[in-house]
């Protein structure tokens, strides 16, 4: 690895897109790949007036998108599932590089990028209302959705090509258009990627629109999305304080929010399981992507009579998993995805180091890449027992009873994912109703994700779905009712 700040031979100036059109960017910045250090593309650098240009664009398709035939909008989404297919290897290759996402997880991002787009094609058929009853005469009452308009978009770098379209793909189902803001650590795979294939698909001008910009830029374009009128909701997958943010911004204008935000995800393990197999899943959950990812576990909670077992063999386990390059196929644990991740790192462990805890393996790093940490003996105290640390960093802590173990698992305030690990799945099943977390996965790891499925949190990991069930989100209930006969009036 170098800390070089040199380009790649290969690297790219890349464009902006709104209105179906390639522009110019006022500016240009470099876009570093953090295991090598190198710029791999010089990204757009936009602002207030590309900002302006895109609300316009998107607020001008918009109500030819919200009439266009269901099956013309599944057309396109197919379209864009074989383009995805087509392109698998090389946008894998992009993310690996622009983000430090392993081959592996960058190939499987395609999967199931390809997966989401042809399954949403259904999701543009699904009922748009329901019939009403009513206590008329000869009144026929319904409820019909009707999408609310333009959307903006902030979508992330972690797990970003997936994330990404989804954020676009919610909001087009339910006949939205779209704006995406990427985030300036991945302006291709969380955003220029997807006007590519957009583009290439033949979606309408305007329905698709992409606006980067530069590290620490983001004000004057989330600004302009706060002040126009045309811009409906913002659809945020992101952390909770950018989130407090956008949330106080949204309240003072009335805007419509969404929020997909991060967790402190916990995985209870119950003495009757297999120790070896929730080894296995506890690694896998833990630093899946190098514990970038909003569902990786970070705590492990296990009944006291395995835990001297499970926490022998959880180190023996996680001294195995081969660190590097990201581009290696054989790499487990590859880049944090830039140096304040790794710092913030450091600055976690040694906090609870320092307020107690045992270290027992990992608290180092070779350039960005960090290896995988595992804490015990961590007090609560300690910001690591309170707040997502995103990066390979996982806590064990010991507990008597399965419902000791709850208590654990709700003492924070996020709630986005969980795992229950039990031989006897009754017994599981009775506890989950228990934990407060928008998803409860019984005898599976805490990443665990099906695109149909009602992915979303409670508490501090926000609100709103993905999936189907996000129509309820970009869409009005309007009221109609018909009285064929003349109504009495008390004047």
């Amino acid at each position: 690895m170098t800390d070089t700040k040199a380009s790649s031979p290969d690297a790219r100036t890349y464009q902006w897109y709104a209105d179906g059109k390639w522009r110019d960017a006022p500016s240009l910045f470099d876009d570093f790949e953090p295991y090598t250090g190198t710029v791999y593309a010089h990204a757009p650098d936009c602002g207030a007036e590309e900002a302006k240009i895109a609300i316009e664009a998107a607020n001008a398709a918009f109500p030819a998108w919200a009439e266009t035939p269901p099956v013309e909008k599944a057309r396109l989404f197919f379209k864009a599932a074989e383009i995805v297919r087509r392109r698998r290897s090389e946008i894998a290759e992009i993310l690996a590089r622009e983000t430090g996402s392993t081959i592996p997880f960058s190939t499987f991002q395609q999967d199931l990028v390809a997966a989401t787009l042809e399954q949403a094609a259904n999701w543009v058929f699904q009922p748009k209302g329901e019939v009403l009853a009513s206590n008329l005469p000869n009144t026929h009452s319904i409820g019909i959705r009707r999408p609310i308009g333009v959307v903006a978009s902030f979508t992330p770098w972690n797990g970003a090509n997936i994330l990404s379209w989804r954020a676009v793909l919610n909001p087009l189902a339910a006949g939205c258009t779209v704006i995406v803001k990427p985030s300036e650590f991945s302006p291709i795979s969380a955003g220029l990627m997807i006007a590519e294939i957009a583009d290439e698909a033949g979606f309408p001008p305007g329905v698709v629109n992409i606006v980067p910009h530069a590290p620490g830029a983001a004000g004057p374009i989330a600004d302009e999305f706060f002040a126009s009128n045309e811009v409906r909701c913002i659809n945020l997958i992101g952390g909770v304080k950018t989130a407090r943010l956008l949330a106080q911004k949204a309240g003072q204008t009335l805007k419509r929010t969404c929020l997909e935000l991060g967790g402190y995800n916990p995985m209870l393990i119950l003495d009757d399981v297999d120790v070896d197999y929730a080894v296995r899943m506890a690694t896998f959950g833990s630093f899946f992507h190098q514990g970038q990812i909003c569902l990786n576990t970070r705590k492990v909670i296990i009944q006291q009579g395995i835990y001297d077992e499970f926490l022998e063999k959880f180190v023996a386990r996680t001294k195995t998993l081969a660190s590097g390059d990201p581009l290696d196929p054989k790499t487990i644990i590859g880049p944090l995805v830039h140096q304040g991740a790794v710092d913030l790192m450091d600055e976690r462990v040694n906090e609870a180091i320092k307020l107690g805890a045992t270290l027992h393996t990992g608290g180092t790093h070779e350039g960005l890449v960090y290896q995988p940490t595992i804490l015990t003996d961590v007090s609560y105290e300690a910001t690591a027992s309170n707040e997502e640390t995103f990066g390979p960093l996982v806590i064990v802590e010991p507990v008597e009873t399965p419902e000791d173990a709850v208590t654990v698992a709700n003492r924070v305030q996020y709630g986005l994912t969980s795992t229950i690990l039990a031989g006897d799945t009754y017994r599981a099943f009775e506890l989950a109703p228990k934990i407060l977390h928008g998803i409860v996965n019984v005898n599976s790891p805490t990443v665990n994700d099906e695109i149909h499925a009602p992915m979303g949190g409670v508490r501090d990991s926000g609100w709103g779905r993905t999936g189907p069930d996000s129509v309820a989100d970009f869409t009005d209930v309007i009221w109609i009712n018909t009285t064929s006969s003349e109504r009495q009036f008390p004047f």
